[in-house]
C-alpha cells in the first residue's frame, strides 16, 4: 500500500463497540475476510467493488452497503476516481435489543440485514449523521444513542428480519461447529485434522463444504479469526507484542502484514487512532 490510500478508525466515546472507519483508497484492496459485527456503510465518491454473498458488486456514489456478522467480503476502488468511503461496525449484542424494539418483538435471534446494496437515501442520511457524531466527537450519548436507533428501525423497515435457528439446515450446523472450535481454539495451533474432526467430516469433505459456505478457506478464517480478536484486544489496549505473541504471529512483521491486508493500516496505527 503506498501513500495515497489512507485510512482512519475513530471510536465512539458515548456508545461501546461502535467504530467508525473513513478511507480513502487509490492502490490498495482487502483480503476476502469477515468482521464480527454488523456494518453499515456509504459510498462518498469514486465506485467501491467488492465480492459479498457469492457475487460481486459495484457500489457508485450515495449506495448504502451493509453487511451481516461472519459475512465473507473484500473491497477495492474501481474505475479510475479515488474511492471514499465510510463504514460503521457496531457489535451484534449491542443492537440485539434496537431490532427487537423496532420490530415491535422481544427475540434472542439474530438479526439479518435486507441486503448488501441498498439505494435509500432515509438509510443513507441516518448513516452519515451518526458517522458525523461520532467522527466529530459531537452531541451527548443519548444524541448518538439516538441516531444509532435509527439506523437501525431503517433498515428493519427496509425488510430486515430475525432469522430462526430452527432454519438452520444440516451444513450450516456442521460448518457452526467447526467455526466454534476455531473460536475456542484462536490461542493455539490448531490443525486441519482436529476442525474438520469438530464438524464431523473428512479433512477433505470439510475442506471442500467450508470454502463452498464462506468463500475461504479454513486457514484464510481461522487467520481472520485472529486477527480480529487481536483487533479487540488493542482497543482494550494491550500491547502489540503481547497480542502478536497471544493468537500465534512469528513476530511483530508478520502480525502487521496480515492486520495491514484486512484493517489497512498496522496495528500500531490501529491502536493510535482508536485510543485519540
Amino acid at each position: 500500500m503506498g501513500n495515497a490510500s489512507r485510512f482512519q478508525f475513530i471510536k465512539s466515546q458515548h456508545v461501546p463497540s461502535l467504530t467508525v472507519l473513513h478511507a480513502a483508497m487509490e492502490d490498495f484492496s482487502y483480503d476476502r475476510h469477515a468482521h464480527e459485527e454488523y456494518a453499515f456503510g456509504v459510498t462518498l465518491s469514486g465506485r467501491q467493488d467488492f465480492f459479498s454473498g457469492g457475487q460481486f458488486h459495484k457500489s457508485p456514489p450515495g449506495n448504502v452497503i451493509l453487511f451481516n456478522p461472519e459475512e465473507v467480503h473484500d473491497g477495492q476502488p474501481g474505475g479510475e476516481h479515488t474511492l471514499d468511503y465510510l463504514m460503521m461496525y457496531v457489535d451484534p449484542e449491542q443492537v440485539a435489543p434496537l431490532f427487537a424494539d423496532a420490530l415491535g418483538r422481544d427475540t434472542n435471534a439474530g438479526f439479518r440485514l435486507p441486503g448488501t446494496l441498498i439505494q435509500d437515501s432515509q438509510l443513507r442520511g441516518a448513516i452519515l449523521e451518526l458517522a458525523r457524531l461520532v467522527t466529530a466527537n459531537a452531541g451527548s450519548c443519548i444524541d448518538q444513542e439516538n441516531a444509532l436507533y435509527k439506523v437501525m428501525e431503517r433498515t428493519v423497515q427496509l425488510g430486515g428480519a430475525f432469522h430462526s435457528e430452527q432454519s438452520a439446515t444440516r451444513p450450516d450446523a456442521l460448518m457452526g461447529l467447526a467455526k466454534e472450535y476455531i473460536h475456542a481454539h484462536l490461542d493455539r495451533d490448531i490443525s486441519l485434522d482436529e476442525i474438520s474432526q469438530a464438524a464431523h467430516l473428512s479433512k477433505y469433505h470439510f475442506l471442500r463444504l467450508f470454502r463452498q459456505h464462506y468463500g475461504i478457506t479454513p486457514h484464510q478464517y481461522v487467520i481472520n479469526c485472529r486477527i480480529n480478536a487481536a483487533r479487540t484486544a488493542l482497543t482494550k489496549g494491550v500491547s502489540l507484542s503481547e497480542v502478536a505473541l497471544r493468537y500465534g504471529f512469528a513476530d511483530l512483521s508478520h502480525f502487521n502484514r496480515r492486520f495491514k491486508r484486512i484493517y489497512g493500516m498496522t496495528p500500531h496505527q490501529y491502536q493510535r487512532d482508536i485510543s485519540r
